[in-house]
């Protein structure tokens, strides 16, 4: 029997260091800006009572839907200080909403607030978009 023997050779291995940039997905930047949106939107309307039926509010709630009205997410008259019940519990208690928010802005802002929505009910954030926002709006 013929034995073999096998030397290893040893290579020198050289890593590059690289700076990783690490890339914010679109999601966790909607969830960051609408944390820095609502926090401006509480300090905003801090002392004020919610705006569908005048109880201690402490949510920011939105007049049309994040989900249907995703272009009006960020608009400054469609989000107002709103207390849980009528936030989560009434599905944003829009009728009364709606009353507050013609006492706050006016019967023609909201007009324009409805005509934006029938308008641009839809819109894509882009990354850049989100970042302007929240450093507009960081506190």
């Amino acid at each position: 029997m013929r034995k073999t023997t096998t030397t290893k050779k040893t290579k020198k291995v050289t890593k590059k260091v690289t700076k990783r940039v690490t890339k914010e997905s679109l999601p966790k930047m909607l969830e960051k800006t609408q944390r820095v949106f609502n926090s401006y939107i509480r300090s905003r309307d801090s002392g004020i009572p919610c705006i569908s039926c005048g109880r201690e509010g402490n949510q920011a709630g939105h007049y049309f839907t994040v989900k249907g009205f995703s272009a009006l997410r960020f608009d400054e008259w469609n989000v107002n200080l709103q207390c849980a019940g009528c936030n989560l519990f009434l599905h944003g208690n829009q009728a009364m909403y709606r009353i507050g928010l013609v006492e706050k802005i006016g019967i023609k802002a909201v007009a324009e607030l409805e005509a934006k929505a029938v308008g641009d009910r839809i819109k894509k954030w882009s990354i850049d978009e989100l970042k302007e926002i929240i450093n507009k709006y960081k506190i």
